[in-house]
């Protein structure tokens, strides 16, 4: 039987993902971290990810457990070991009986010029920018066909559709993630699955915000000059996108209102790409 259409009831549902599971990698700050708290609140059970699990992992667990009131995991998993990546899928589908969801968001960085670029940094950040992404479908993709419903997110870049110099390995990786996403979705479209990418440009995150002052002595400039005229550059609305505008990205793509969005690359980055 197809699947039902959707109804406007199911677009004004109050926790659009009640019922489904979600596996977010990368997922303990940052970026990952705002979206896995959107799909709590949206009603999802959530498995985050984290190489290692600690204390602040168990502590975050139970702060989303406590907040959403749905079930929390935290699976641990290095994104350049493919084990690992089928390992956490496995662990994922044990605990809740299931996966729905899938994002892609581990993600590292390198810059440097071509010919000084380590070889080492270059398959490092392929393999945790672009593989992991690869792998981690691969093992989800049984079980969404096998139920007829998936939905599968990667965490690109503007990066993913604009170079920068000196970012050779993280430019390369996120063109490629666009293409595994457009690939995945040609060859789920009748499984009831979508694949779609995000291509955020700089976003508020911890990680932003420790370079500002870095950048400023780099470049001795005030913090502001540094924000306008360095990290947001190519960003027109000179504003950093948030972690909470992913988020909310990322459930409406896992929504009944994404139902038709597949093989997507959508740029939230101010107007960047617009160039």
């Amino acid at each position: 039987m197809p699947e039902a259409p959707t109804t406007a009831a199911d677009m004004t549902a109050a926790r659009p993902l009640a019922g489904k599971v979600a596996l977010v990698t990368g997922s303990t700050s940052g970026i990952g971290l705002g979206i896995a708290r959107a799909f709590a609140m949206a009603g999802a059970d959530v498995a985050l990810n984290a190489r290692k699990i600690g204390p602040d992992t168990e502590k975050l667990v139970a702060e989303i457990k406590n907040q959403a009131g749905v079930k929390v995991i935290c699976v641990a998993a290095d994104m350049s070991k493919r084990d690992q990546i089928k390992a956490s899928v496995a662990e994922t589908e044990k605990a809740f009986g299931k996966l729905d969801i899938v994002v892609n968001n581990a993600g590292i960085q390198h810059v440097e010029p071509i010919e000084t670029f380590p070889d080492d940094q270059w398959e490092t950040v392929l393999s945790v920018n672009l593989s992991s992404a690869f792998y981690m479908t691969k093992a989800a993709l049984p079980g969404m066909k096998k139920r007829k419903w998936g939905r599968i997110i990667n965490i690109s870049s503007a990066h993913g559709l604009v170079a920068s110099a000196f970012k050779s390995a993280y430019v390369s990786a996120k063109h490629g993630l666009v293409g595994l996403t457009k690939v995945t979705a040609l060859e789920t479209a009748e499984e009831g699955i979508t694949c779609n990418a995000i291509c955020p440009g700089y976003v508020w995150t911890p990680l932003v915000q420790k370079q500002i002052p870095e950048q400023a002595k780099a470049h001795n400039m005030s913090e502001d000059e540094v924000v306008k005229k360095v990290l947001l550059s190519n960003q027109p609305n000179k504003k950093f996108a948030t972690v909470e505008e992913m988020g909310a990205l990322a459930v409406f793509l896992c929504g009944p209102g994404g139902a038709s969005i597949t093989g997507t690359a959508i740029p939230v980055d101010g107007g960047w790409v617009a160039h």
